[in-house]
């Protein structure tokens, strides 16, 4: 127990991938006919909570709760307050299940209190070591709680807004993928490249990366103030073409031998193709583009997280950061799970909750083979090198 709380990456990675199955298993019973408490959440208003504010969250905190010692050289959240923040995301999903019905009682306040918890962790050295950069994300983390606290009083009817805080939600992940990846795709796939002797002309580009900041942050102010407009289509757009523009100058074409970084590009390239989904969907009316927004969740979120979870777990425990040919699948399932979701509905000769179903089988399979491989790794001793 003591090597499975040293670090936030151990338990909360776990979770992630956990609930990530769960939480559809329980959504296909549910469609299949399994029935679903009127007391409860919506069953799509659930599910969409629980990906962002269950899944992503539990991810966010294993990839916040691990990098912030490297960023601020300081002693990791561990033991008894990492358990209790595990704990606390746990008690969460209580108050949210659809068993329970605690999500219309004063209990939905234990659900809350995560993104502000997690938020005070690592306030602690971010701030006592003046470590500016990263502060942004103590923003991010409170706009999470702001999201959430606003998607319990709409649905309580204590409160109504003309945007969709789910939404608002998933474009605050958006934004800490774009700022995330933007540092770490580029640095880990020039490192890959020196290892192999392949030579890189990976190089920064300043104004075009803020420029893809400034764009991003404008796709989540468009979707409060102006909503599924024209400005927002024309919005993100602008977005999509800096985004692709960025990752375009990151040589990914030479990873293909390499699944644990290829994967990180795909990751990316979905919040290209999200963004231009949306744009079609929004200037055009496409019906190929109407599930745009799946193209964020299951996509962006859904690759970004396996390609992360898997990297980083490797790192922390002294491995080499070559991937395990099952989790080469993984990678395979959880695109392929994310693209039926968007396309299917359109090209499959299927009903609705069949392509449905075939999507979370492919998805929720991804993070079953994820835990088959690393749940050992997660609960094992750090491998030390010789």
């Amino acid at each position: 127990m003591q090597t499975f709380l040293s670090y936030g990456f151990r338990p909360f990675f776990l979770l992630a991938a956990a609930w990530a199955v769960l939480a559809l298993v329980l959504l296909v019973v549910a469609l299949a006919g399994g029935g679903w408490s009127a007391e409860a959440l919506p069953l799509y208003r659930w599910h969409g909570h629980e990906m962002i504010f269950g899944f992503v969250a539990a991810a966010i905190a294993g990839f916040l709760l691990t990098a912030a010692p490297t960023w601020t050289s300081t002693r990791p959240v561990s033991g008894t307050l990492l358990a209790g923040l595990a704990l606390l995301w746990i008690a969460g999903r209580i108050v949210a299940s659809p068993l329970t019905g605690l999500h219309a009682t004063p209990a939905v306040l234990v659900e809350l209190a995560f993104f502000p918890a997690l938020g005070a962790a690592l306030a602690a050295p971010l701030l006592r070591t003046r470590n500016v950069r990263n502060y942004p994300f103590l923003l991010l983390l409170a706009l999470l709680f702001a999201a959430d606290a606003a998607f319990h009083a709409v649905l309580a009817g204590r409160l109504s807004l003309p945007f969709d805080p789910l939404r608002l939600a998933a474009n605050i992940v958006l934004v800490m993928v774009v700022v995330v990846g933007g540092r770490i795709i580029p640095a880990f796939t020039r490192n890959a490249l020196v290892r192999e002797r392949i030579s890189t002309s990976i190089r920064p580009a300043p104004l075009l990366e803020r420029a893809s900041l400034v764009a991003i942050a404008a796709v989540v102010v468009a979707d409060i103030v102006a909503p599924d407009t024209l400005a927002a289509g024309i919005v993100a757009a602008a977005a999509a073409l800096l985004i692709a523009a960025r990752l375009a100058r990151w040589e990914g074409w030479r990873t293909l031998r390499m699944p644990i970084v290829l994967i990180l590009h795909v990751g990316y390239a979905w919040v290209a193709a999200a963004l231009a989904l949306k744009a079609v969907w929004l200037l055009a009316h496409a019906p190929w583009a109407a599930n745009w927004l799946h193209a964020q969740t299951a996509g962006v979120f859904g690759t970004m997280i396996l390609a992360v979870t898997t990297r980083v777990a490797l790192g922390h425990t002294g491995r080499p950061l070559v991937v395990h040919p099952a989790i080469t699948v993984a990678y395979a399932l959880v695109v392929a799970g994310a693209l039926v979701r968007v396309f299917g509905p359109g090209l499959l000769p299927l009903g609705p909750v069949h392509v449905l179903a075939c999507a979370m089988v492919l998805w929720a399979g991804a993070f079953a083979v994820f835990l088959a491989i690393y749940v050992p790794i997660l609960l094992g001793p750090r491998v030390e090198s010789s």
